[in-house]
């Protein structure tokens, strides 16, 4: 259904160049980053007062790659969460006539499509806590997920862009990405949670292709007709929401919900823990918060629309809203009921008004 070695060797051509550096200096760079993670570590788990109970989950890796790295170990993710819908899906075309000869073909087809979508994610990417992934061909790692990535050339290149300190924002970036470690690794029921909602959505997805067309085609005008982003950038669906099932968006507006408290709390983390240890936090947050804001041009925009991407944007003010309302309210111990079960997550609405999450998970 997917030629994956050539999703990486697409992703691995078409992907940009990095910044230009020395090969002094891109040790250096590496040196730093994986001196920062770990010096992340502490800083987070004392400011959420999550730690880790198991200790093997303590020692998951730090890796800092580029951007063909990052590659490689995405389409490792994607082969582990879409390989039960992917067998599904050939099952289904291998009894049909002609269906070997449509699989090779569409592999291909699909393998290259991928490849161009990761290729323009590639450079965009800072850093990322890799949950559900095996071992990624050939980075190291546990036998399925646990490993922090630092995209090195993406972060050299922002902080060129936005001529900050370099060694205060290498600081800023491991941060927001150590907060992703330590929900995971202090949250052990949280990886299986999110798994079993991803895998429901997939599991929802149209077999039909007559329905998908139809789908698509409705998508495509309603898509052609959007009106605008408002004052709060909510400007109907993406492409990508449209095409969903009604089961699939129930399960979306979960899965949105869970995103954005991550995504929320990690920026919370991050700018709650900065100003003790990076001395030009509110610099480097000023200029990242308009850098998120402006995107980089029409074409950008018009990608990470299609893509859902400014739903990300949206994660990531939301959720920081509600953790710093909840966090106001009920202080950090109180906050950290969220983690208790799957049933004390806040809801897509409570997202919206935290005062309603607090009520029902502490009864004010």
């Amino acid at each position: 259904m997917v030629d994956w070695n050539l999703a990486v060797a697409t992703a691995t051509r078409l992907v940009r160049p990095g910044p230009e550096v020395s090969r002094h200096e891109a040790r250096a760079v590496v040196a730093e980053l994986r001196r920062h993670a770990k010096t992340s570590e502490r800083h987070v788990r004392e400011y959420t007062r999550m730690v880790p109970e198991n200790a093997t989950v303590q020692d998951t890796p730090v890796l800092v790659v580029d951007r063909a790295g990052w590659v490689k170990a995405n389409v490792a993710g994607f082969r582990e969460l879409l390989g039960p819908l992917l067998g599904k899906m050939q099952e289904r075309r291998g009894s049909a006539p002609g269906g070997a000869v449509l699989g090779a073909v569409g592999g291909k087809v699909t393998g290259v499509e991928l490849g161009m979508l990761l290729s323009f994610l590639a450079s965009r990417v800072l850093g990322q806590y890799e949950t559900f992934a095996p071992a990624a061909l050939d980075l190291p790692g546990p036998a399925t997920g646990g490993r922090l990535l630092l995209v090195a050339p993406n972060i050299v290149h922002v902080e060129r862009e936005l001529g900050v300190d370099p060694h205060d924002f290498r600081l800023w970036v491991c941060l927001h990405e150590e907060t992703h470690r330590t929900q995971f690794t202090a949250v052990p029921w949280l990886r299986d949670h999110l798994e079993g909602e991803i895998q429901t959505f997939l599991g929802a997805t149209e077999m039909d292709p007559m329905n998908v067309l139809e789908r698509l085609r409705e998508a495509a005008q309603s898509f052609a007709g959007a009106r605008p982003a408002d004052e709060h950038g909510e400007d109907g669906r993406s492409l990508v929401e449209l095409v969903q099932t009604p089961e699939q968006r129930e399960v979306l507006g979960r899965l949105t919900a869970v995103m954005s408290l991550l995504e929320g709390h990690a920026d919370f983390v991050m700018d709650g823990v900065g100003p003790g240890v990076v001395a030009s936090v509110a610099e480097i947050r000023e200029k990242f918060q308009q850098r998120r804001a402006s995107g980089a041009g029409r074409l950008d925009a018009a990608l990470r629309k299609l893509l859902g991407l400014d739903a990300k944007l949206r994660q990531y003010r939301d959720g920081e809203r509600f953790v710093r309302a909840v966090v106001g309210e009920v202080g950090m111990d109180g906050f950290n009921r969220v983690w208790t079960s799957p049933n004390t997550l806040p809801t897509k609405s409570e997202i919206a008004k935290p005062s309603d999450w607090v009520a029902r998970v502490h009864g004010k």
